[in-house]
């Protein structure tokens, strides 16, 4: 099998390198570097094709995309989120005392 040749992948892993792909795409990655990219977290997730032995090997893991997802922050300003929580803070006390 030459490399780069994808049968040993199963079509979940396909579809989900195609949308990391996509992903990085719509960050401004160039094509080629996308691929590379989305194939390198769907082997670190699968740990490589999948399809002659489903059933076998280790279960995948998701800590890639659960890092893609935490690299993003907060939507919320720390001003905002440090006034939400004097504001609970003061709730909290109102409600104890009363």
């Amino acid at each position: 099998m030459p490399r780069g040749d994808k049968s040993s992948y199963t079509d979940k892993q396909k579809r989900k390198a195609e949308h990391i792909e996509e992903g990085y795409e719509k960050r401004g990655v160039g094509k080629k570097e996308a691929e590379s990219r989305a194939w390198a977290t769907v082997n670190k997730e699968s740990g490589g094709g999948n399809k002659s032995g489903s059933g076998r090997g280790k279960p995948d893991t998701h800590e890639s995309s659960r890092k893609g997802g935490r690299i993003g922050g907060s939507s919320q300003s720390s001003e905002k989120r440090s006034a939400a929580t004097k504001k609970g803070w003061e709730t909290r006390r109102r409600n104890v005392k009363g």
